[in-house]
């Protein structure tokens, strides 16, 4: 099967709101009137974002997940993506799945895939995606790093740390019940893209970003951007792990219980959750509710932005924690 057999067999789609989409040099996209386009990409290489073993169907939906991820913290509607495929060969079974979970998950969010490239060489997948954020009054209401004001809360969407929970199951360094690891590693090979929650909260939310790093490290992005600090609870922290209200944790065995040092690592430095943590003034409390409600995604108020520079982490005697999570770095 040649280059071009393949993305017409397998990528090739008529569109909808795209103008043109796979089949020439470029993609055209028209912006409603009153529109700006938010544009993000992300590359995920394997042995470094995801093992050789994963599921095909699923690695195709979480390689579209984290860059509608990107778009649900700006606030952004999802319209379209590309797909540049680095491939070591062609594999019909495999290509069947990754592009079934791929484009499940573009059909369910209306982002239409536009064009790309294939090539040869290590399995490495990058895509680029379109998302559409109105101006109103001459002003975006595009959600940003920046907007966070002293007196906001700070909220963290679905469950955090359960995907690193899984990392660590295949590294070896933890041992838990089989339930358990099946529910943290459905959550690190298929995250769930907050569109409906990022979309819910323009207007309502003064800053975001999504949780791809780990939890702290990521809000660190919106202190620094902001130029303000913030306290975190971290009594909160260890509620925002799905996995620790498994019923196959009760009574498991010693060497499989975690103690209350990993659980708070797992939470505030774990990363590729791809959820949400944001601000919002204590006035719009009823309306972060709301925006939670409206898209059926949790939400958990876990701190407040101050006006001192730095992250203070609060145990639940009140008490500062002398205690540092760092978030992944590429390059560290």
């Amino acid at each position: 099967m040649g280059e071009f057999d393949l993305i017409e067999r397998y990528f090739k789609r008529p569109v909808h709101s795209a103008v043109l989409g796979v089949g020439d040099d470029c993609a055209l996209l028209q912006p409603r009137p009153g529109t700006q386009l938010a544009i993000s990409s992300d590359m995920l290489v394997e042995g470094r974002h995801f093992l050789s073993t994963v599921d095909p169907f699923k690695l195709g939906h979480k390689a579209l997940a984290v860059n509608l991820s990107d778009l649900a913290a700006c606030g952004a509607k999802p319209l379209a993506f590309t797909l540049a495929l680095a491939l070591p060969r062609v594999d019909a079974t495999w290509l069947e799945g990754f592009s079934r979970g791929l484009l499940a998950l573009a059909d369910a969010h209306g982002c239409e895939l536009i064009g790309g490239d294939t090539t040869q060489g290590p399995l490495n997948i990058c895509i680029t995606v379109f998302g559409e954020v109105p101006v109103m009054a001459g002003r975006s209401q595009a959600l940003l790093r920046s907007g966070a004001k002293v007196g906001d809360d700070i909220y963290v969407s679905g469950s955090v740390g359960d995907a690193r929970l899984a990392l660590e199951v295949f590294r070896g360094t933890l041992q838990v019940p089989a339930a358990v690891f099946e529910q943290a590693r459905s959550r690190m090979d298929q995250p769930t893209p907050r569109v409906a929650l990022g979309l819910a909260l323009r207007g309502v939310a003064n800053a975001a970003i999504d949780i791809s790093d780990g939890l702290l490290g990521d809000l660190g992005h919106i202190l620094s951007q902001s130029g303000v600090g913030a306290r975190f609870e971290t009594s909160f922290a260890t509620d925002l792990i799905a996995c620790r209200s498994n019923p196959a944790w009760s009574g498991c065995q010693s060497d499989l219980c975690l103690s209350d040092e990993q659980w708070l690592e797992l939470v505030l430095a774990g990363g590729d959750d791809y959820e949400l943590v944001f601000t919002a003034s204590a006035s719009a409390r009823a309306a972060v509710l709301e925006a939670a409600r409206s898209s059926q995604t949790a939400v958990t108020r876990v701190g407040q932005i101050e006006a001192a520079p730095g992250l203070r982490l609060i145990d639940g005697a009140g008490q500062l924690i002398d205690h540092r999570y760092p978030s992944f770095d590429h390059f560290a």
